[in-house]
């Protein structure tokens, strides 16, 4: 077993052997969802979560390697990596550790410290730290030359020197870190002169808390006042605290030349250590705060993209509109578009009579089953008008959130579906889609776009979006896709696929009809056995002769079922069918070298469910009728809402007034609440009681206790 796979199994707590299953199959290129969902034998059942955190800590440590091998380089070079260094440098096993190893090697600029050893004070430096010598000034005149032209200039340099060392010390930066851990305060003013164009910063032009309890969505904010230069930022721990430790370590008795070290110890934290250490607590809380808001934007997007689906129906879509008009589409079951016009009930036309017959005839014409209503301009409106017509059959009406259509329908992947259509007509398409299948939809815009986070700008975006990737490629796998109907966007987070392999699945669809086997993706272009190993449990053929391929069993355990089936006499559609048959089936009987129980159960479990939907059903929900505007609002109404975004400070909710009023955290229940997610789901329908209304800055505070 190799040394990461015991580091990253002390870092996570999880067993050594197992991580190194998961690494050895990482390096043979399986993905996350493959590796939790068909190597649980391998990995000790670890679920995605786990998985992804091995991943993580081994790219860490194989980043930390190469940064390693630069400094060992750096050090041989200067001919000063002796064998102890080199052991002490491979042994290292995080980042900050070794560059505080090689900062005394580091090649600096030209400091105060570099001048003194230029100038031969080096030796007296030595002298000075080791603090026996009685006449400190006498043994400094002995170093006055052309350059040094007193006894002070000779003290004050061998300080400069000694400063450098104090700050290169591992034990006195290790010190520091811990007083920064129980003591730092962080700090905020506004720059002079700023105050007006920083309004909404107000909270934070003379704040002070004590770092460890900052909140991250604080912690973002503060930071965002800083980058558009309104705030000055400070972190700072306890001066006297930091000094007296500092002075217990180099600092020996109470004589003149331990005075001249005490000088260059105080000196050297606050002109080398202090603003170091205060830049290293500066990145490491930024860090902190921004794993922290991809957390939340992680969450909230894995609810909103597992977000309860219509289904296969005909869809009426509606992107509501006042001047311009309502933007009218007709799906078929498919998300086809076979119709599209525009309607304009509301003001300044007001053709609500043309409006209801075109509706009314529509419904007729193309056999609708539900109308979805974009949630922005007008929407409310819309929805009352919709709700108004007498139709000839049940219609269920949804309004569907129009977060990031505008992004999509200005893509190049709408202009590659809808090429000879506007962009208000793909903006509709995407609403009635994103009733349909939530997931499909979504997949097609960027999801920072999608606007379910906090400070998703402050954010690194690299890591963001690497986040982000994972979640979408998560609930893709989760649910499956039927690989005869997956549009190219949804089919690249297919584990193991990619832009290259889904467009070839689409080409080869359109080339040979639909897939009538799974055993008929290895025909498509470049679908290697690796390739295919990785994806096809995830790929689903309705209406395949082997029911098994519209299943979450991997084609690798085929062989499984079938021995089943046959040793209990049946057909595989009869173990489906039948729970009378699968109770009695011994799995421990189908243990072998390579497949265990765990694989056994999920088998057993998708027999019973097969390519069963993991969400939930959706349901209808309206707004109450009394309130359309801000200006409705009244202190004390009880209301419907919609959550629309979760943070860590509260829930958002839709309360159908065109401005989502926050829940704060301490409003969610009767109870102390940690995080807002035990209470509350992205989608979820809640009642809450208005508190405040600030029509001025469109301000609402809602609570739901009670």
């Amino acid at each position: 077993m190799d040394r990461f796979s015991e580091i990253i199994a002390k870092r996570t707590g999880l067993s050594a052997s197992n991580v190194a299953n998961t690494i050895k199959l990482f390096d043979e290129g399986a993905t996350i969802p493959f590796i939790s969902r068909y190597r649980k034998e391998m990995t000790g059942s670890m679920d995605e979560v786990q998985v992804g955190e091995v991943k993580e800590q081994l790219t860490k440590l194989r980043e930390l390697e190469k940064r390693k091998e630069t400094v060992l380089k750096a050090i041989e070079e200067q001919d000063k990596l002796t064998p102890e260094l080199k052991k002490k440098i491979e042994d290292c096993d995080n980042l900050t550790d070794l560059e505080d190893i090689y900062l005394p090697y580091k090649v600096k600029k030209k400091t105060r410290a570099t001048k003194a050893r230029e100038a031969g004070l080096e030796p007296l430096a030595v002298i000075m730290m080791k603090q026996k010598e009685i006449n400190i000034e006498g043994k400094a005149a002995e170093f006055i030359n052309d350059t040094i032209p007193d006894v002070e200039s000779a003290l004050a340099g061998a300080r400069d020197i000694i400063a450098e060392w104090v700050n290169e010390n591992l034990r006195a930066r290790n010190m520091l870190r811990s007083i920064f851990d129980r003591t730092a305060v962080i700090y905020s003013t506004i720059i002079k002169g700023k105050a007006a164009e920083a309004e909404k910063f107000q909270d934070y032009f003379e704040f002070s808390e004590p770092l460890k309890n900052c909140p991250s969505h604080r912690m973002l904010a503060i930071r965002r006042g800083e980058a558009e230069g309104f705030l000055k930022i400070s972190i700072q721990p306890d001066e006297e605290k930091a000094l007296e430790a500092l002075k217990n370590i180099f600092v020996d008795g109470f004589y003149e030349i331990s005075q001249q070290v005490e000088q260059a110890v105080e000196d050297s934290y606050k002109r080398l250590l202090l603003p170091s250490i205060e830049n290293e607590y500066k990145a490491l809380t930024k860090e902190a705060a921004d794993i922290e808001a991809i957390k939340v934007f992680s969450e909230n997007l894995r609810q909103l993209l597992l977000a309860s689906p219509l289904g296969q129906k005909e869809v009426l879509a509606i992107d509501p509109g006042y001047r311009t008009g309502c933007k009218v589409v007709c799906l078929d079951k498919q998300g086809n578009l076979l119709h599209n016009e525009t309607i304009y009930p509301h003001a300044p036309q007001e053709d609500k009579a043309g409006a209801k017959k075109k509706i009314n005839s529509l419904v007729q014409q193309y056999k609708i089953e539900a109308i979805a209503i974009g949630n922005g301009t007008a929407s409310r409106e819309t929805e009352h008008f919709i709700r108004s017509i007498h139709f000839d059959r049940d219609l269920q009406v949804f309004v569907v959130s129009e977060s990031g259509a505008s992004i999509y329908s200005a893509s190049k992947i709408a202009r590659e579906e809808f090429p000879d259509y506007d962009v208000t007509v793909r903006g509709a398409v995407s609403i009635g889609r994103r009733l349909m299948d939530p997931l499909a939809e979504l997949v097609k815009i960027d999801a920072k776009s999608i606007g379910v986070g906090q400070y998703q700008h402050d954010v690194d975006q690299t890591k963001l979006k690497t986040g982000l990737d994972t979640v979408v490629e998560s609930c893709v796998n989760q649910v499956g896709v039927n690989v005869n109907t997956a549009s190219k966007h949804l089919l690249t987070y297919i584990s193991g696929l990619g832009p290259v392999l889904a467009q070839n699945i689409v080409d080869y669809r359109k080339e040979n009809g639909a897939f009538k086997k799974r055993s008929e993706l290895k025909k498509v272009a470049r679908m290697g056995g690796k390739a295919f190993e990785q994806a096809a449990g995830f790929l689903r053929i309705e209406g395949a002769a082997n029911p098994l391929d519209n299943s979450a069993v991997h084609p690798e355990s085929y062989f499984i079922v079938e021995k089943m089936a046959k040793d209990h006499s049946c057909k595989i559609e009869d173990l489906i069918q039948s729970k009378d048959i699968r109770d009695k089936i011994n799995i421990h009987a189908y243990v072998n070298e390579s497949i265990g129980l765990p694989t056994l159960k999920d088998i057993l479990n998708e027999l019973a469910k097969p390519g069963r939907d993991p969400r939930t059903k959706i349901e209808v929900f309206e707004f109450s009728s009394d309130v359309y505007k801000i200006e409705d609002l009244k202190p004390g109404m009880e209301l419907p809402g919609i959550v629309t975004n979760i943070t860590n400070f509260g829930a958002f909710v839709d309360v159908g007034v065109k401005q989502d009023g926050l829940v704060h955290i301490s409003q969610l229940a009767d109870r102390f609440v940690k995080d807002p997610n035990e209470v509350v789901k992205l989608n979820q329908h809640v009642k809450v009681k208005v508190l405040e209304v600030d029509v001025s800055r469109k301000r609402i505070q809602l609570s739901m206790k009670g």
